[in-house]
């Protein structure tokens, strides 16, 4: 009995302990990274533009037609992008879907042939191969994964990535901005906004890395002050030598 309650006791640790973080990132790597382009994009921008000591009207609409290209842009390239790649793995499919029709004997085969190279004792491999080719949908599910590392009832949509890559971009876009929005005439308010914003978003970003909240949001935080920095010594740069 103590054994065995040892065994159950093991059974559980293992079970509670043996998880792993979303290595793929899901939703929110996609939506953190166009937030964080957003972000230095925009801020890189405006402090280009307030290096040349323009006015904060101008750096305003600047960061407004910033923000607003930026995020069309962001959007017209992710459709376009997920699109092409739809478009694709669905002539794929096609392609499968019809060597199943044709040939479904060779694609049995292929299947158990597969399975065999895996591992599995060529009998049984066979067997298995036989029993999953009986439905066909199941079958061009379990090729389209083997073969072409795909899912055919998990395609990405286009206009759910155009759509969240746009709203991703202009939210962090925004945060430079917003200080201007809200009454501000000076560039330390949507720096120290934006600074805040790109820490939090690497700390955030930590959730799908092995490294803890704050080195990533300092990592963060350093990559765009840099960019900021940069761009507002060629800002002052060029408008001396313009003015």
């Amino acid at each position: 009995m103590a054994i065995i309650e040892t065994e159950a006791t093991l059974h559980e640790a293992h079970r509670d302990n043996h998880t792993h973080r979303d290595v793929s990132g899901g939703w929110l790597r996609p939506a953190v990274f166009g937030a964080m382009d957003g972000l230095v994009s925009n801020l890189a921008l405006m402090t280009g533009v307030a290096g040349g000591a323009v006015s904060h009207r101008t750096i305003v609409i600047t960061g407004l037609a910033g923000l607003a290209a930026g995020a069309f842009s962001m959007a017209a390239g992710e459709y376009t992008s997920v699109a092409s790649q739809r478009e694709l793995v669905e002539a794929e499919l096609d392609v499968e879907r019809w060597e199943l029709r044709k040939h479904p004997k060779d694609e049995e085969r292929e299947l158990a042939e597969l399975y065999q190279a895996r591992g599995v004792e060529p009998g049984l491999a066979r067997e298995v191969a036989r029993q999953l080719s009986k439905d066909p949908e199941q079958a061009l599910e379990i090729h389209a994964r083997e073969e072409l590392g795909i899912d055919p009832g998990d395609l990405p949509s286009p206009t759910v990535a155009a759509v969240s890559s746009f709203g991703s971009f202009a939210l962090g876009a925004l945060l430079p901005v917003l200080p201007y929005l809200l009454g501000a005439t000076a560039l330390w308010p949507a720096l120290l906004l934006a600074f805040l914003g790109l820490f939090a978003c690497g700390a955030i970003v930590a959730r799908v890395t092995a490294r803890s909240w704050w080195y990533s949001g300092l990592r963060q935080l350093a990559l765009g002050g840099a960019a900021a920095g940069v761009t507002y010594a060629l800002g002052t740069l060029f408008g001396t030598a313009v003015g």
